[in-house]
């Protein structure tokens, strides 16, 4: 009955479109106050909201927050789209090849969905256009590519299911994260070919490439950052509270002093900007706790792992649940309060089968990706869309066959845990 209610309130908070951390919050309260006095309940969720954000661990996300949004405007996105371009631009479909391309070398770089979004699509989604691409396959290709940030390090969402988790390493996540988002990434590029074929889209004009030395010179430095994070991180030089720092200070020095692209008077609406993102994103973290804490508390998890437990002992068909299960949350919750509250309930069963931590968590993260470009919540989707000045039902048809493709990716690592703990076993991290 207490899940019912939980739950049931919960939805029906969402139906009226309710903020989901106010929603979370609200949920979570009302269940409270039904089973204990109101006061006791009032004075625990206070608790469990502070308590949810005391985590040394989450002092990365604003860093990593503000290095996204200095790169995204200090020049950095159209360094590595120009040098993408080089390298693939003659190719069939070129530039959708540079698109998902530049998506995921931003993303990786910014560890923000919505940031390549916004970054590499107000660049490439024009540029496609004027090559024939209609705008709401480029749109597609933009929105799709954008969430192989999530997966690619450094990764806030990586360092937020570390939390939920009970303290998988944050170095392992990361490293474990590069071979299912390069996967992703290669079966979006297979996607946006056979488009480009069907559709006879000619190759991009050589006069339009630059020569490739000034390119690799210029994007040099952006993927440098790559290298000062994840080597410092993996060498034990800096934690990844540190590596947010030192990428912020990284990022305001390439954009302001190098590439000359932001001044000072720049700075203070990218602070502003990133304060905004810090708080709604501590916000969904504390009241996710919260309803986590209330969870744990009634024995939800334990109930729903006994149920899923007597459905079968088959880890595979007990993984395709969970995942059926995650894409349908996916579609109408944001991905934070989404690990949080269901890392707790899925993660005790899947261990229980004998599956790690660490390839759950890539598997859950890459699931969750695909509700950030889908209908009704899908927060990249919305500003995919926006940038690319196109209406949701416009962009449903080209971006099916990338759905297929990110589910096909999904797949593949749900079945082969060796795609994401080979790498993290290689450096001895696991």
């Amino acid at each position: 009955m207490t899940s019912l209610l939980l739950f049931g309130v919960f939805a029906l908070l969402l139906l009226i479109n309710l903020p989901i951390a106010l929603a979370i919050i609200f949920a979570t309260l009302v269940t409270m106050v039904a089973t204990i006095d109101s006061l006791p309940a009032l004075t625990t969720i206070a608790q469990r909201l502070v308590a949810g954000i005391d985590s040394f661990a989450l002092l990365a996300i604003p860093y990593f927050i503000l290095s996204g949004f200095l790169m995204g405007q200090g020049g950095i996105a159209h360094r590595l789209i120009v040098f993408a371009k080089v390298l693939v631009g003659r190719l069939p479909g070129g530039l959708a090849i540079v698109n998902v391309i530049s998506c995921a070398l931003f993303g990786s770089i910014s560890g923000s969905a919505v940031a390549a979004t916004s970054a590499i699509g107000g660049f490439m989604i024009p540029a496609m256009e004027k090559e024939g691409y209609k705008k709401s396959f480029s749109t597609a290709v933009t929105v799709t590519a954008a969430t192989t940030g999530m997966l690619i390090p450094p990764s806030n969402i990586l360092i937020i299911y570390s939390l939920a988790s009970g303290g998988v390493s944050i170095a392992a996540l990361f490293i474990a994260g590069y071979l299912p988002g390069l996967l992703v990434t290669l079966l979006l590029i297979v996607g946006a070919v056979i488009y480009v074929k069907r559709h006879n889209i000619s190759p991009v004009s050589a006069q339009t490439i630059e020569p490739f030395w000034p390119s690799l010179f210029g994007a040099i430095p952006s993927l440098f950052l790559i290298v000062l994070i994840i080597g410092g991180i993996i060498a034990g030089v800096f934690t990844p509270t540190e590596a947010g720092a030192i990428a912020v200070l990284y990022s305001l020095c390439l954009s302001l002093v190098f590439y000359k692209e932001l001044q000072l008077k720049d700075l203070y609406p990218i602070l502003i900007k990133s304060v905004l993102t810090t708080a709604i994103v501590m916000l969904l973290i504390g009241a996710s706790s919260a309803m986590s804490w209330l969870m744990s508390y009634e024995t939800i998890p334990q109930s729903i792992s006994n149920v899923l437990l007597t459905l079968s002992q088959n880890p595979l068909l007990i993984l395709l649940i969970i995942n059926l299960t995650l894409l349908i949350i996916g579609t109408f919750m944001d991905m934070t309060p989404a690990v949080l509250i269901f890392t707790p309930i899925f993660l005790p069963v899947a261990e229980s089968l004998g599956i790690s931590p660490l390839h759950f968590g890539i598997m859950m993260i890459l699931n969750l990706s695909i509700g950030l470009c889908t209908p009704p919540v899908g927060s990249v989707l919305f500003v995919g869309c926006s940038v690319g000045k196109v209406g949701i039902s416009e962009i449903i048809k080209p971006i099916l066959p990338l759905y297929v493709a990110m589910i096909l990716a999904l797949v593949l690592v749900t079945m082969f845990p060796a795609i994401s703990e080979f790498l993290p076993k290689l450096l001895g991290l696991i």
